[in-house]
């Protein structure tokens, strides 16, 4: 009697045992969200370069800065297209009554300078009009090449310190790219769109130079 007394004492001892055991054993690990991939801030641009046409760059020969511009055009009353260019991109602009600029704050993308003398700004052609002339311009009527040196529209005019524009002169972006390395998705994009916009072409390292710069986008 005694012996079975014992069976049954242990028997119920894991019984009670078991069920607690379930209750308190650790729940299965749960799976990590996946992380959602960062958005490609270069894609559109990328998109927009693989349909401009590649091709060699033309002679440079018959080129001339009147062959785009013999004057910056008018856009607004006695506004023309350097001065709102100047107060489109600055800031605290006052102008005269010939809508010239005479005081304000400028920003200079390429090189990270602040400026305070109109003097001290360019405005600068981000494609400058002798390499459009080598990438297809010179084969345009001279109303287009005037637009196109007049364009509020596309990021073609931008306010830049008069020395970052003098390093620049009429180089592209296999040569010459802005000394800030976090304007270059910027700089590339606009180049981009500009020459898609208008149809030129890009030679093969310019397309290089340009799908490099578009790899410092960020999403």
């Amino acid at each position: 009697m005694i012996s079975l007394g014992r069976t049954v004492r242990v028997a119920v001892l894991t019984l009670l045992v078991i069920p607690i055991t379930a209750v308190t054993s650790s729940p299965p690990a749960a799976a990590e969200p996946r992380k959602r991939p960062q958005a490609d801030a270069g894609a559109p641009a990328r998109r927009m370069l693989a349909q401009v046409k590649v091709a060699g760059p033309l002679s440079i020969r018959g080129y001339s800065h009147r062959r785009f511009q013999p004057r910056w055009a008018h856009h607004k009353g006695r506004c023309d297209a350097r001065e709102m260019v100047l107060a489109r991109d600055g800031r605290h602009v006052r102008r005269n009554a010939a809508c010239h600029p005479v005081k304000g704050i400028w920003y200079s993308p390429y090189d990270g300078k602040r400026l305070r003398s109109e003097k001290q700004v360019d405005v600068d052609h981000v494609v400058p009009l002798a390499y459009a002339w080598r990438s297809g311009a010179s084969k345009w009527s001279q109303a287009r090449r005037r637009a196109f040196a007049n364009d509020l529209t596309r990021p073609e005019l931008i306010v830049v310190s008069h020395s970052a524009n003098i390093a620049k002169s009429g180089q592209g972006p296999q040569s010459w790219r802005p000394p800030r390395r976090s304007y270059w998705c910027r700089y590339a994009t606009s180049w981009i769109t500009v020459k898609h916009h208008y149809r030129l072409f890009v030679t093969r390292k310019e397309k290089v130079a340009l799908l490099n710069m578009l790899r410092t986008c960020r999403g």
